[in-house]
């Protein structure tokens, strides 16, 4: 039975202020922060965590079937050199929350989105979360603009219960100012695969510094339940800015 939680953060180096030590954008966007159901003949297509005006999606689900959350993924080979390409006419790549979109609106299960998202060409890095309905199934997708990297996938027989993405490749380590996946692993291991919850879910995301200064939302996600959840957060200090 999966559980597929996510911070939202947003908003660094976009304005500092030093009156309430608050990223300017991130306490702008918590107001704009939206629930949204998006229903095609009366019925629910997908559930999904956005701002209000942004027409990609970043977080959401497809009840019974797979989760999918976006993170950044910071790369020299970044997304410039793709809105690049695109405006020269070489448009055969996507932009990256138009591709979760898609997926969450148009397929059908949780092998149908996985491969959607690691063969797409896109606009920038990523890197793609995605959760399913049955044991094993869920991944960390890191994206280069051309192809996948590497497909880091749940493996329950041989103990890796659980993914954690923070923005870094896994394969490297987080820059030494922000370590959120060390805070993260820690907290799972304490709490142990039998006792994961919604609430200890949202224990882990509430530990500084998976919490932080740039947290706009925290959701929480059932899909077999079709249970879904968000919080606007705050991190009160001492609490570190990202």
């Amino acid at each position: 039975h999966l559980l597929h939680g996510r911070n939202m953060d947003f908003g660094i180096f976009l304005g500092w202020n030093t009156n309430n030590n608050t990223w300017v954008v991130t306490e702008e966007l918590k107001p704009l922060t939206v629930n949204l159901d998006f229903q095609r003949n009366n019925k629910t297509v997908f559930k999904a965590s956005s701002f209000a005006g942004y027409v990609g999606m970043l977080t959401g689900f497809k009840p019974g079937l797979f989760s999918l959350t976006l993170n950044e993924r910071f790369s020299i080979n970044g997304g410039y050199l793709g809105v690049l390409e695109w405006i020269m006419g070489k448009k055969d790549a996507m932009w990256i929350g138009f591709i979760t979109r898609s997926v969450l609106e148009n397929s059908t299960s949780y092998e149908e989105a996985k491969n959607i998202l690691t063969k797409t060409k896109i606009l920038a890095p990523a890197y793609f979360i995605l959760g399913g309905n049955q044991s094993g199934e869920g991944c960390v997708i890191t994206r280069d603009r051309k192809k996948s990297l590497d497909v880091y996938e749940l493996d329950p027989k041989q103990g890796r219960w659980y993914v954690v993405e923070t923005n870094y490749d896994r394969w490297k380590n987080p820059f030494f100012l922000d370590d959120r996946r060390t805070a993260a692993q820690m907290c799972l291991n304490r709490i142990t695969r039998e006792n994961i919850s919604f609430a200890t879910l949202y224990d882990v995301l509430s530990t500084k510094p998976v919490l932080n200064k740039l947290t706009a939302f925290t959701t929480l996600i059932d899909v077999t339940k079709g249970q879904y959840e968000a919080y606007l957060r705050d991190c009160p200090d001492p609490c570190i800015g990202w």
